[in-house]
């Protein structure tokens, strides 16, 4: 096998994957000295705010439930499902704690709001259940699949369990990633409000209504036990239709005055009262009848009234601000930045946020970061309910304050939770926009956003982000808007490094076909859509247009950045792992074996593309036969990538794979075995027996074993 060939066939998709893309293009390692566990910090306590304090009118339900915990029982998915704001969450809980604390079960919660918190939720419970680092890391980074790992884990659990999927309001999330599964070991219960039973085919469909008369009485007198009699809260309880998110909302109303407390009868009037009340029927969305936001509106805009009235208008804002965003947890952070202030004024965000805490308008979670939550239904009625004056002013704000969390020049670094909850915030703003200026900003900072999932290495999620960010960009935008396209190419350099090279190539040839038609050929999102098609064409196998395209992306990247741009020195290295070894003393002069001390000069050492310009250079340097230069050069890198990423990292063990090359080629044959039966044995737990890299890895090792290994020839 010559030194061209065994790169290609062996080494070069994967080192050039690694070193090409992965830590000098993308960015996405970890720091530290270990794999983090990607998810929230615990799905042992369900992620809700406050728990009620007493569930009225479901015993039955529950009683149906705790059946499936009796001894011997196991395999049964359940899935409780009614309109937004009728309590199925408060179910959920009230059985996850009776299963938890009176059934031996390990309980284990996980919000299925969208795909990046299910399938970070997921993942952590199969951390929880004894899934490794390098397992756990594979999955996140598409390497292998992730619902057959937490599955595998669920089945394997020396304890039974109970799952709680909650807010599946989009069941296809589910269907997508095939999540949803039943296991001997353990009961699943599912909460959404599609109850269409091909969603859910095996499982139990127990619907949650509204509360009865008496019950949804008592459930106001829990919360205002002095406000008047339980024929009172029954009169009320009626007029707000008896949905337990409207009780909770006027309950707490009701608890928090003070100066001049109201009885339920002086509630009744006011809601009988007024044009404000009605407000929820001016906005942008039209309601029927049914629709449960016609019952919450007339339960906020009561305590709206009231923080005007106690000169808490602060409250208000932040509110609707808050109505911009999405359901899921929304980073207390987020909130605490000058940017703020076009809304209210930053010093006022502390009181106003208590306010609504106090009033159950909000309520504090727990995932990792610490995060406010608001009701979907909730949301969306103070959206719709919105002056339509003061929306641009409160859509500015929110990309501001969008734009301030994500991080400018996203690079290398481990993995970050504020990232993900950051997602579902951002594509809900791109939804609510009708402007389109403003519409741009959301979405350039959206693909931003994605930019930063992907260089942490949770690949799926920067996929699904970039994607969606750019359907629904250009719905405002066109489909040829710069900033559409350079969503569009970002989703395709994503399935590039998720492997899927086939479904990466065409769009990244539409896109930079387009892009060069509309802003020229040395535009720098046309070169960047090049760079990243030329990595897609040389891991299909198709190393001449890869290193024609490589070439073309490189002079244009000198005559437009200049020739010690960091895009201009990650171009250049790119093509140490393309070119055979006699293609690499020509090329560039000659000078392109100097390119790690280019680098060195112009950004440092430190720097992920002087990192990476070594990695691949010691590649070139094994391919010319120089193998101790080689080796002690790939030497500082493994080390250098272990004590960054951790020793399970892809382009570690990539490192480590062509240090057991060279150690081989040096005449240390044992100690190349050595170093592949490490890598191997990580790959098997990571990436599973049958992965290629696996595959790849074991026929090295045999080779190793057997004799039947050379080096290349020069």
């Amino acid at each position: 096998m010559t030194g061209s060939m065994d790169g290609h066939a062996e080494d070069r998709g994967r080192v050039y994957q690694a070193s090409g893309d992965q830590h000098i293009s993308e960015h996405h390692h970890y720091g530290g000295e270990a794999a983090p566990t990607n998810g929230p910090d615990s799905v042992r306590r369900p992620a809700v705010g406050r728990p009620p304090i007493i569930l009225r009118d479901r015993t039955e339900v529950l009683e149906r439930l705790r059946e499936s915990m009796r001894a011997g029982r196991g395999g049964e998915v359940y899935v409780l499902y009614g309109m937004g704001g009728c309590g199925k969450t408060a179910v959920a809980y009230t059985f996850f704690q009776q299963a938890t604390d009176g059934c031996g079960r390990v309980g284990l919660w996980v919000s299925a709001t969208d795909r990046a918190s299910l399938r970070a939720g997921m993942l952590a419970v199969a951390a929880d259940r004894g899934a490794g680092d390098g397992e756990l890391l594979a999955a996140r980074n598409g390497l292998r699949p992730a619902a057959d790992l937490v599955w595998q884990y669920l089945d394997r659990s020396a304890e039974p369990w109970l799952l709680v999927l909650d807010n599946a309001d989009r069941p296809e999330i589910l269907r997508d990633g095939n999540w949803l599964r039943t296991s001997p070991r353990g009961t699943v219960v599912v909460t959404t409000r599609r109850s269409a039973a091909r969603w859910w085919p095996g499982a139990e469909l127990q619907h949650i209504g509204v509360l009865p008369r008496e019950d949804a009485a008592r459930v106001l007198r829990d919360l205002a036990p002095h406000s008047g009699t339980q024929e009172d809260a029954a009169e009320i309880a009626e007029r707000l239709g008896r949905l337990p998110l409207a009780l909770t909302l006027a309950g707490g109303f009701l608890s928090q005055q003070v100066l001049d407390p109201w009885t339920l009868e002086t509630y009744g009037r006011h809601l009988d009262e007024g044009e404000r009340v009605e407000l929820i029927d001016r906005g942008a969305d039209a309601l029927s009848e049914e629709d449960p936001r016609h019952l919450v509106g007339l339960t906020w805009q009561l305590t709206l009234d009231a923080f005007e009235a106690q000169g808490l208008p602060e409250a208000t804002a932040l509110l609707r601000l808050m109505a911009r965003f999405g359901p899921e947890p929304l980073p207390l952070s987020l909130l605490n930045r000058p940017e703020i202030s076009g809304v209210l004024p930053r010093a006022r965000c502390e009181t106003a946020l208590r306010a609504l805490l106090d009033q159950s308008l909000t309520e504090l979670v727990d995932v990792g970061v610490r995060s406010a939550q608001s009701h979907a239904v909730l949301l969306d009625s103070v959206a719709a309910a919105t002056p339509a004056q003061q929306i641009p002013v409160l859509n500015a704000t929110a990309v501001l304050l969008l734009d301030a969390a994500v991080p400018d020049i996203p690079d290398a670094g481990p993995y970050d939770p504020l990232l993900r909850l950051l997602v579902p915030h951002g594509l809900a703003l791109l939804r609510r926009i009708g402007d389109p200026s403003t519409s741009a900003d959301a979405l350039a900072v959206v693909t931003r956003l994605s930019i930063a999932l992907h260089r942490t290495g949770d690949y799926l999620s920067a996929w699904e982000t970039a994607r969606a960010a750019a359907d629904l960009g250009e719905r405002q935008l066109g489909a040829e808007h710069r900033l559409v396209l350079a969503a569009r190419s970002r989703a395709g350099r994503t399935l590039f490094r998720l492997g899927r090279y086939t479904g990466a190539e065409p769009l990244l040839k539409r896109v930079r076909a387009t892009q060069e038609r509309l802003f020229g050929a040395d535009d720098p999102d046309t070169m960047d859509s090049g760079y990243g098609l030329q990595l897609v064409l040389g891991n299909l196998g198709r190393r001449d247009e890869a290193i024609r395209l490589a070439r073309t992306t490189i002079a244009d990247r000198r005559r437009a950045l200049g020739p010690a741009h960091p895009l201009t020195l990650r171009s250049r290295s790119s093509m140490l792992v393309l070119l055979s070894a006699s293609e690499i003393v020509a090329e560039d002069d000659g000078t392109l074996l100097s390119l790690p001390s280019e680098c060195l000069r112009h950004l440092g050492a430190d720097h992920t593309v002087t990192l990476g310009a070594h990695h691949n250079h010691a590649w070139a340097l094994y391919l010319l036969g120089r193998f101790d230069e080689a080796d002690q050069e790939i030497r500082l890198v493994t080390e250098a990538y272990r004590r960054r990423f951790g020793p399970e990292y892809p382009i570690a063990l990539a490192a480590q794979q062509l240090l057991s090359r060279t150690q081989a080629a040096r005449g240390h044959l044992d100690a190349a075995i050595e170093l592949m039966t490490d890598v191997v044995a990580r790959r098997v737990q990571g990436l599973g027996s049958d992965h290629p890299f696996t595959v790849a890895g074991r026929q090295l090792l045999s080779d190793f074993s057997s004799g039947r290994w050379r080096p290349p020839e020069t």
